[in-house]
């Protein structure tokens, strides 16, 4: 049986489980139930760790953005400014093709207001902070970046857009179950179209 990885921040801890229901039978889903992958350079750490303990997987799903963007005071500026976060997904993606699997880069879901919404995942973070143009600003650096790589993007920003509310919940930032179990079928279904 084929085996994926889903990595990302809690975004992708809200959709991990949906994809393994929706994936059983066909693949191996693995992720860690417990660990946000948080920022990039904490992902590429996160990735390492699999590929280490679990070996070759044939596809690796991977989002990062709300964490790179957030100015968590005192900073005054991103944990990574988008020049660093491309940077990083740069470095993930050598990690990915270093391993044989088939690479799947997921934009980060829009924001309907500038805000911030409390850390929900145990990592110990305050809260994060978010605004739509800094989304805009790093999924467009992000998907150039892949494009030239030829990496396939699963463009969860758009299909956030269906709904009115972007299938956000009350904090604004995180998804509700609809809008996970969307982002799921899309995770799903870009995974069943890389692995062909």
């Amino acid at each position: 049986m084929k085996k994926v990885l889903l990595l990302g921040d809690s975004i992708r801890m809200g959709y991990d489980d949906y994809v393994k229901e929706l994936l059983a039978g066909e693949f191996e889903v693995v992720y860690d139930p417990e660990d946000n992958g948080r920022f990039a350079a904490y992902t590429l750490w996160q990735a390492n760790q699999f590929f280490k303990h679990h070996g070759h997987f044939d596809v690796v799903h991977w989002n990062n953005g709300y964490w790179d963007m957030n100015i968590e005071a005192p900073m005054v500026e991103a944990i990574h400014p988008v020049e660093e976060y491309v940077y990083f997904l740069g470095r993930i993606l050598a990690e990915i093709r270093r391993n044989g699997a088939i690479p799947i880069f997921a934009t980060t879901t829009p924001i309907l207001a500038k805000g911030q919404a409390a850390d929900v995942a145990g990592t110990g973070a305050d809260s994060i902070n978010y605004d739509n143009e800094w989304v805009v600003n790093y999924n467009a650096a992000a998907k150039a970046f892949m494009a030239r790589e030829g990496v396939a993007v699963n463009d969860l920003y758009e299909i956030c857009l269906e709904d009115p509310h972007f299938y956000k919940c009350p904090d604004q930032l995180h998804l509700t179950g609809e809008g996970y179990r969307r982002m799921a079928e899309a995770v799903a279904e870009a995974v069943r179209k890389a692995a062909r």
